[in-house]
């Protein structure tokens, strides 16, 4: 049976005028049908951005 999500090598950058900003790099994980995962972590660690990165809802100047 295949996973419900194989995530690979996400990456999510932000092009800011202070330069490039690397909010997301190398993400790898794998979630089954029937587990659960949690994304725990300090404030802006990237829990967020990774969350909307999967969606693709990350929005200009950010790229995922």
């Amino acid at each position: 049976m295949s996973p419900l999500l194989d995530v690979r090598n996400l990456m999510t950058y932000f092009f800011t005028a202070a330069g490039l900003v690397k909010a997301v790099r190398g993400l790898e994980f794998t979630i089954d049908r029937g587990e659960t995962l949690a994304l725990v972590g300090e404030s802006g660690c990237g829990k967020s951005v990774t969350a909307l990165s999967l969606l693709r809802l990350v929005q200009p100047p950010g790229r995922g």
